[in-house]
């Protein structure tokens, strides 16, 4: 008897260009577009098993072996319906074809991080959803195609749908229909761009995303010019920097992006604060860091950026991550030795970190153990993996493993 399963992995991605603000909330058609950075699912995954069976009684989803309520109309149950739409438009074509849109599905998704602490988990279950269900029905679709279903459940997830840097066109159709991810450039054209994320707080937020844009759009006047005004210039000049490989106008551009997202957050009535006293003192010393860099090289090194989070991620080109390292364990001294998956720093490891010649230590406070968490090294990566059957969540009735 066939079984018809698959699973994927996805990857996070984390934006440059921010997506704040929608013009539809329930088909998540965002006020701007907006363009991030994969990141390597080497380091950071949501996995998704997905099985269609005729002995299912009806849709079931786990979310790290918790089972979760498929609400209807709600993100989840939209995803589902959309992409069993999708499998019965196959099996109309091909009368050959099993038909299993009709079928129930049980789904169980792993994340291998934390989840709503900023770090993009919905983007990447979302986007590894989508992926499992369509290895599932064989669909024939493009990742762009891909991309317009998973913008359902997750904005940001329709940019996991692809590797290395991705925009998501806003689009203008009121459908929604032209509103999906592109790539600008796969992960091999510019290979060496490695994340270095600070985990400030893996807490869950005290504003969600979705409460917090709606408040954006309904009170920031200043959200209005930067949609208008700002980040269509911003697009097309990051995209440009990113074919060039101009570091320095990424960073610039991705440092500009960041600020003034948080200043739309500050301008929101009542205002949101998403950044915390360790997020910007990481913003003073990064500041610092380009600053030295500058005016000894004539370059910048590194670009912070945040979401709607206090968690700092820092890009940078892969020779200048030790140096970053050392300084941001300086400041922000770690529990636990630094995890060195590309073997940068050698045996002797990194040690109690130390400050670049020039730089003015007056910048910020060091700060005690604990205020950053963690420190997840990373690099940019590629689009969703199809697993093997090794790697399945479910077990052989259908449910999770764990359970």
């Amino acid at each position: 008897m066939s079984v018809f399963q698959a699973t994927t992995s996805a990857p996070v991605n984390i934006a440059c260009i921010k997506y704040w603000g929608k013009r539809d909330t329930k088909l998540i058609l965002p006020t701007n577009s907006s363009l991030s950075v994969t990141l390597d699912q080497d380091h950071l995954k949501a996995t998704t098993t997905s099985r269609a069976d005729a002995s299912f009684e009806k849709d079931r989803l786990w979310l790290n072996g918790t089972e979760e309520e498929i609400k209807e109309g709600g993100r989840l149950a939209t995803c589902i319906a959309e992409m069993k739409r999708l499998r019965r438009e196959v099996e109309e074509k091909n009368p050959a074809e099993p038909k299993i849109s009709g079928y129930k599905v049980h789904i169980s998704s792993y994340n291998n991080f934390p989840t709503a602490a900023g770090l993009a988990s919905s983007a990447a279950g979302f986007a590894a959803l989508v992926s499992s269900l369509a290895a599932m029905y064989k669909l024939p679709s493009t990742p762009s195609e891909l991309s317009l279903i998973a913008r359902q459940g997750s904005g940001s997830a329709c940019r996991s749908l692809f590797g290395g840097y991705v925009a998501w066109e806003q689009g203008t159709k009121d459908d929604g229909s032209d509103s999906y991810a592109v790539e600008i450039a796969p992960r091999g054209h510019w290979p060496d761009i490695h994340a270095l994320i600070c985990v400030v707080s893996d807490d869950k937020k005290g504003t969600s995303s979705t409460s917090g844009m709606q408040r954006t759009v309904e009170t920031s006047e200043l959200l209005q010019h930067r949609i208008k005004h700002v980040v269509p210039k911003r697009m097309k000049d990051i995209s440009e920097a990113i074919l060039a490989r101009d570091f320095d106008a990424f960073a610039r551009l991705t440092m500009q992006d960041s600020n003034q997202f948080h200043a739309v957050a500050l301008d929101t009535y009542p205002p949101i604060f998403y950044m915390n006293d360790v997020s910007r003192a990481i913003v003073a010393v990064v500041t610092e860091y380009n600053r030295v860099a500058l005016e000894t090289t004539g370059h910048l090194k590194a670009a912070y950026t945040y979401d709607a989070g206090p968690n700092a991620v820092i890009y940078a080109p892969k020779e200048n991550i030790p140096e970053i390292v050392q300084l941001i364990v300086k400041y922000f001294p770690q529990a636990d030795p630094f995890k060195d998956p590309f073997g940068l720093f050698g045996a002797a490891g990194v040690g109690e970190g130390k400050l670049p010649e020039g730089f003015n230590a007056a910048v910020a406070k060091p700060f005690t153990i604990g205020a950053v968490k963690g420190l997840i090294h990373t690099r940019v990566g590629d689009g969703p993996r199809v697993l093997g059957a090794e790697e399945a969540l479910l077990g052989a009735n259908g449910l999770p493993k764990s359970a």
